[in-house]
């Protein structure tokens, strides 16, 4: 009977020892040793990140390891907010001659989004109102990934060709009631692909966004004669309005940078005035012989995103971390290009919980490596320039679990 006493007795000491040692452990992961950049806490330098529950528990320096459950040794990497990606299209579906609009040209986010650090990403004009039930079931609803949306002026989406040039269907009012019925998912109005020479279609759009109370993004050119650019940026658009693919070079619209490798000083003043400019890669809006004289001038994007969709991917764009090596081979700052894809277009579209590591923001986390050695980078026209920088995605995060690990960080090994 007293052996049996003593084994209880000690068993039961053993347990409260793992209880303890249990409830000491404040937090689900530690993110330790990393170069934290938070543009919104203004924050650039190696600390720790604890998260608990879903959230930022902590960023602080040297929290202990025994206080987490799981730590992940980011030494040497980059560590900031899920890369918030403004320019994608993802109403993916099988609605054939449709474009971007529920058809094949478009991604289901989640196979392109965690392998290189976003984890949210805005579908710019792939739904309209009279659609976009079905592309918040079929895709929002459906992805890890935080999926947003800029809603098509056109009601029908953007399903390319002559369904886009007609103005009949694009409608302010149906447009804010939709995004209103929304908030936070629809953050903003996509003007895209008109080829008239005039200004209606714009005038509607911004009319959308005022009644909305949320930002414009305009896909402007290929009208005959060229809509004149310096009017769109200083009259139309209103500050905080976006202007995408602002390094391309394509016929129908005038180019930021002259003929003479000159920015226009209207561009410098509309930046001033508070329009938002969105790189927009995509398969044939971005050019090096744009950006690499604009931003020697000092024209820097506001925004980097991809303008993800099949016909960008796989050539020049890659991914969203590929686009912002180039602008690292640019001389773009590093915590500028971290900003450009966190904390700004988060506040471009009024989604100010996110992009940051605020103590209680949602733990959408990237941790990226920036390797030294000979790159190239291509461009949309196939030229290319070198670098000796280039980031990669090493670990992604989404509410606190971990998503995309390219070489296991978060896993022990397995003999252990």
């Amino acid at each position: 009977m007293m052996k049996l006493n003593k084994h209880l007795i000690w068993s039961t000491c053993v347990l409260l020892l793992i209880s303890s040692l249990a409830s000491s452990q404040d937090y689900d992961i530690l993110i330790k040793g990393g170069h934290v950049i938070d543009a919104k806490n203004d924050i650039s330098g190696v600390m720790d990140v604890a998260i608990s529950d879903g959230k930022i528990a902590l960023v602080s320096a040297n929290i202990a390891k025994d206080r987490a459950k799981k730590t992940i040794d980011a030494s040497g990497l980059i560590v900031s907010a899920g890369l918030l990606d403004i320019h994608g299209h993802n109403f993916f579906g099988t609605v054939r001659k449709a474009y971007l609009s529920n058809s094949f040209s478009s991604l289901p986010p989640d196979g392109f989004t965690f392998r290189s650090g976003v984890t949210t990403i805005v579908d710019v004009g792939g739904a309209g109102w009279k659609n976009f039930e079905t592309f918040k079931e079929q895709t929002i609803d459906q992805s890890k990934t935080r999926v947003l949306s800029f809603l098509n002026i056109i009601g029908s989406g953007m399903k390319g060709g002559s369904v886009e040039q007609n103005v009949a269907d694009m409608d302010p009012e149906a447009t804010a009631k939709k995004a209103k019925q929304y908030p936070g998912i629809i953050v903003g109005v996509k003007l895209a692909h008109y080829h008239g020479p005039n200004w209606e279609p714009t005038d509607r759009t911004v009319k959308a966004g005022i009644l909305g109370d949320i930002p414009v993004m305009i896909d402007f050119g290929g009208s005959d004669p060229e809509l004149n650019m310096k009017t769109l940026l200083l009259e139309k658009l209103r500050p905080g309005d976006i202007f995408t693919h602002c390094y391309a070079n394509v016929k129908g619209r005038t180019a930021l940078v002259d003929e003479k490798g000159k920015v226009r000083p209207y561009v410098f003043e509309a930046q001033k005035k508070g329009i938002v400019f969105d790189v927009g890669h995509g398969g044939g809006s971005f050019v090096f012989s744009q950006a690499v004289p604009a931003t020697k001038q000092g024209f820097w994007p506001n925004s980097m995103s991809t303008d993800l969709h099949t016909g960008s991917m796989n050539a020049g764009m890659k991914d969203l971390t590929n686009i912002m090596s180039k602008f690292l081979n640019m001389d773009m700052p590093l915590d500028e290009v971290m900003k450009s894809v966190t904390w700004s277009p988060a506040q471009y579209i009024k989604r100010n919980d996110l992009g940051h590591l605020s103590k209680g923001a949602v733990a959408d986390v990237t941790l990226l490596k920036l390797s030294k050695g000979d790159f190239g980078f291509i461009d949309t026209k196939g030229f290319k320039i070198k670098g000796t920088q280039k980031l990669t995605c090493e670990l992604t995060l989404r509410e606190g679990k971990v998503v995309w690990d390219l070489n296991g960080r978060s896993s022990t090994l397995w003999n252990e």
